[in-house]
Order: C-alpha cells, then structure tokens, then sequence
C-alpha cells in the first residue's frame, strides 16, 4: 500500500469504522488481534514441516520464519485485521458421496476462485484504512507466507478446530479468511474459546486417517492434498477412500456440528457454475487441455491441470462399479502420461473386482 501523510485518528473509534466498513463491503466477519501466535501454534508448524507430513508442499519449508512469525515477514507489523468471507453450501456436502456417478467437487472449488474475490474486497478495505490513517499497511489472501488460521483465531472471528482450520460460532467451518497487517496499533479482541470441547466427529468422519491427533493434520494421507496438490500417482491405499471426490474433500469441514448455524453464502461468485450445479463423472470424458481450461476458467480447478484431472477422474470412475465406466477407462489407459494410464488401469481392476451396477 502506498504511504501517505499521517491523519491523527482515535485507535478504539477507527477499530469500529473499520468493522463497519468491512461489513459494507461485504465480510461477514472481522476480528483484531496481535501481530504474533501462541508459541504452540509455531511448534504445531514447525513440527509439521520437520516430520514429512507436509508432503510435497515444498512451499511450507521456505521461508518458514515467517511463516510462524508476521514480525519477521514485515517487521513494522504492529497489529492485524481478520477478515471472513462466507462460502456455505445450501445443502449438506456429505450427501454428495452416495452418488457414485456424481463428480464430487469441494464446495469452495464450485465456482470462482476465492482469491479473486477476497482479495479485490480487502485491497478495497485496505485503500480505505490507508486513506483515512495516511499509516502503512499490507493485504494478504493465501498468497504469501502468513499464518492467516492461527492469526484470526487470535481475534473474535473464531478458533482454530481440531481438523486445524478455524470454526465460527456464526458460520461453522465456511469462511474463507485475508488479513491486513498494520503499522500501527488497534485495540485487541478478546480471542474466541475453543468451543470443540469433546467432539471428536472431524477426526472420526475422514475416510483416510489423516487426522492422527487433535489440531494435526497428516497432509500425506489427506484426500484433499492427495487429489489436488499431490503431482504424481495418488496412493494405491487411499484410492478407494477417493469415493467420487474429483477435487477436494470436505468430510471433515461438513460434519462439524457449528455448521448448525452456518448459511448459505450470499456471494454470487460462489454460487455452484453450470458445469457443476449436478456434474457426473462421464461429464468430463474426452476432455482435452483446451476444454479443461475453458470449462474451469477462473476456477480453483484449474490450477490442478488436466494430467492431475484425469486422474482423479479416472479414480472415481474405477469406484463408481459401473459397468458403463469401462470403455472411457479403456480410452484413458492409452494416455499419453503414464500416471493417467496407470490410474486408469487401477480402475478398469476394480472393476473386474466388483459386481457391476445396474
């Protein structure tokens, strides 16, 4: 953000402005809290990226400093601002797994990217916060080294749960969240309490274990990871586990019980596009890279690339047990990349193993 000519304001006044300012432009939450995290939370990173469970995720081990730290990041970093956007489905993503001809995408992949979104509401935030403070300031949407989940539970927004990513009291598991760091100070928020309790229900429900403790999280075994940044062959043993999740799994997000007071999001860019208002897996047989790329433009789905496409696809058709399923497999045991043909040999096995649906 450009510097300007410092404006002497009231910090506990502005603190009020900026959250109705944010809520005007949109956020269904804002929380303020310190430019640091608890030491547990930096231990709970460090050791993650210490122990492989990070996968490869190379990203996380460069500059991990930062990462558990914003004062390293932007050593004028005085005081931070969470921001959440809610993405809420208008039904259970958990219904989606009993159709096994169903392409099963995560909710927050259905349309628009969230950092296009996001970001263009918050740098609006922060142009605003600059102009009135004339004070230094930087946005952030998951797109540089800050900790945005252990930050905004630092704030009113909520806690971070024991699947690791933050709860609201008011929208359950569905916020994506952007942070502003600040210059200068503003009064605190009293952090959310961990409202998790006994509840085990996150770690119980994920189809592969990946989940070893409360508050950890195995990337290396979690099907999100697995079917969207994970490059190579996906794990014979999770492939099963796979169901119809083409993109993302939400198992763990869906079942928690916070999402009783969740709603529907209200952002016309995350409304489900056509193409996936009711996908089904024969949908995208035949897709080549120009038509993978028109059909997903602007979409999370993209970046994934068609290699990476076809073989979740490939996954998923191979545990539809549908007889119908067999000739596209057959078609995609010939590609090209050997990690699609093999995915597609997997699958046309299980297959032959199972009694074919009517």
């Amino acid at each position: 953000m450009p510097k300007a000519t410092s404006t002497p304001f009231d910090p506990a006044a502005l603190k009020q402005r900026i959250d109705a300012e944010a809520r005007a432009l949109g956020f269904d939450a804002v929380g303020f809290g310190p430019a640091q995290i608890p030491a547990r939370n930096r231990a709970r990173y460090q050791d993650f990226v210490a122990s492989g469970q990070h996968g490869t995720m190379d990203w996380m081990e460069r500059r991990l400093d930062e990462r558990a730290d914003p004062q390293t990041l932007w050593e004028g970093t005085k005081s931070v601002i969470a921001v959440g956007l809610n993405y809420g489905p208008d039904s259970d993503p958990l219904d989606r797994l009993r159709d096994p001809d169903r392409a099963n995408f995560s909710v927050y992949a259905e349309n628009r990217d969230y950092h296009d979104i996001l970001k263009k509401k918050l740098k609006r935030l922060g142009r605003w916060i600059g102009e009135e403070t004339g004070q230094a300031l930087k946005v952030f949407v998951d797109t540089a080294p800050v900790p945005e989940k252990a930050l905004a539970a630092q704030t009113a927004v909520g806690w971070q749960g024991k699947h690791s990513n933050l709860v609201s009291q008011d929208f359950g598991s569905w916020l994506f969240l952007g942070l502003i760091y600040l210059g200068f100070e503003l009064p605190t928020d009293s952090p959310s309490d961990d409202h998790c309790g006994s509840c085990s229900r996150c770690i119980d429900v994920c189809p592969t274990a990946a989940i070893p403790a409360p508050y950890q999280l195995d990337a290396t075994r979690c099907l999100a990871y697995l079917s969207i940044e994970h490059d190579g062959p996906i794990p014979v043993e999770f492939r099963a586990a796979m169901g119809n999740r083409i993109y993302g799994c939400d198992d763990c997000l869906a079942v928690c019980p916070w999402n009783k007071f969740a709603q529907a999001t209200a952002e016309a860019g995350f409304q489900p596009r056509a193409l996936l208002a009711d996908p089904r897996l024969l949908d995208f047989i035949g897709y080549e890279d120009a038509q993978f790329r028109a059909a997903f433009a602007g979409s999370p789905v993209k970046r994934i690339g068609i290699v990476r496409f076809l073989r979740n696809l490939a996954i998923c058709l191979g545990n539809s047990g549908h007889e119908k399923a067999r000739r596209p497999l057959e078609q995609l045991a010939r590609h090209e990349n050997a990690v699609v043909a093999e995915s597609a040999v997997w699958a046309l096995d299980q297959l032959r193993s199972e009694t074919p649906a009517a």
